[in-house]
């Protein structure tokens, strides 16, 4: 496997950092970190430029919050300048090195591909191949992100590049907070930080490798640390996992104790916001009951909004039912609504 060199300096180019900028503000213009950096934009990226020239870069202090939809976690925050514009700084070099490292039906994160895509080719797969598909192993790897040793993170890093002053500065931010309920030295990345999503996929993208050339798994879906197999059979899916298991554990990760192995016509697949069988996809059940309360509400409302008010307020919701067999719930959604709201099946529907 080739290692690439030769990328530090051009992380830490001022075009890039110029570009970096750029990408990092998008629908941000207004906030306060934004209106703060753009007082002296340009000599902050100067300044940054030279803080990695010189090495005497530090990541800077992290503030968190917490968020309870849909789970509980806690939310890492770094300032807009310097820490986000240099993240993006980083990924505009080594984004394509690492997507190229990655399966194909890795999806989070990634450029074009992204729940919808994820959930296409799970459609297809179901389609194609019914026979092979007759059963699912469900699983997600226990606290993921809190779960990550920073050891491994550097070593999986370390095979794809070799550029020295890159990887100080990588090891820098890895290093830079244990993000680990139990505060462990060097476990855990935090959830919130634009390198991290990288990291996590970068963290398990040989094991998906492993899976789908050496175990020759046909039908593997992996969007984060949500895993989805299917199988003609039980006991291969249940022989795979105790394989999955150990190869995990070499990358200090578990499997969470919920993994499920079930037909799956017999209950469908929850997965990516979708609920999946052979014949159909139907939303995920919490989905469908937040855009229903949300509908229940606005037409509640004794001044209904206006048309466009209505239709940013459904619009995400509106956009999960395109891609799935929603025709009568979105019939039965639209005779509550003030105004008809015009619905266009998506051209890739599920």
């Amino acid at each position: 496997m080739k290692r690439i060199n030769g990328l530090f300096e051009k992380v830490i180019a001022m075009d890039n950092l110029r570009l970096a900028d750029a990408n990092a503000r998008k629908c941000k213009a207004h906030s306060y970190g934004v209106r703060v950096h753009d007082r002296r934009r340009e000599q902050n990226i100067q300044d940054l430029h030279d803080a990695l020239a010189n090495k005497s870069f530090r990541t800077s202090h992290y503030t968190t919050f917490i968020i309870r939809e849909p789970k509980e976690r806690v939310i890492y925050r770094l300032p807009y300048y310097p820490d986000r514009i240099l993240h993006h700084a980083v990924m505009n070099v080594v984004e394509p090195i690492w997507i190229a490292t990655m399966n194909t039906h890795t999806y989070s994160c990634i450029k074009k591909r992204g729940i919808h895509k994820c959930a296409q080719d799970v459609r297809r797969s179901l389609r194609d191949d019914p026979e092979g598909t007759k059963y699912c192993l469900k699983i997600d790897i226990r606290k993921f992100y809190p779960s990550i040793d920073h050891g491994v993170l550097k070593t999986i890093i370390r095979r794809k590049i070799k550029d020295k002053d890159l990887l100080w500065l990588l090891d820098e931010i890895i290093d830079s907070v244990d993000a680990n309920p139990n505060n462990t030295p060097g476990v855990g990345i935090p959830i919130g930080n634009y390198l991290s999503q990288f990291f996590a996929n970068m963290m398990l993208a040989y094991f998906d490798h492993w899976i789908v050339e050496s175990k020759r798994v046909k039908h593997y879906f992996r969007y984060a640390d949500d895993i989805v197999i299917f199988g003609a059979s039980k006991s291969e899916l249940h022989a795979l996992l105790v394989e999955m298991r150990s190869e995990l554990s070499k990358l200090k990760l578990k499997v969470k104790r919920n993994y499920q192995v079930f037909p799956v016509d017999a209950r469908g697949v929850d997965f990516v916001g979708y609920v999946f069988r052979h014949t159909h996809t139907r939303l995920r059940k919490s989905i469908k009951q937040n855009l229903c309360r949300r509908v229940a509400k606005i037409a509640k409302q004794s001044t209904p909004p206006s048309p466009k008010e209505m239709r940013q307020q459904i619009a995400s919701w509106w956009g999960w039912c395109k891609y799935c067999n929603a025709a009568n719930l979105i019939n039965k959604l639209q005779k509550r609504l003030p105004y008809e709201l015009t619905f266009k099946k998506s051209k890739r529907a599920l």
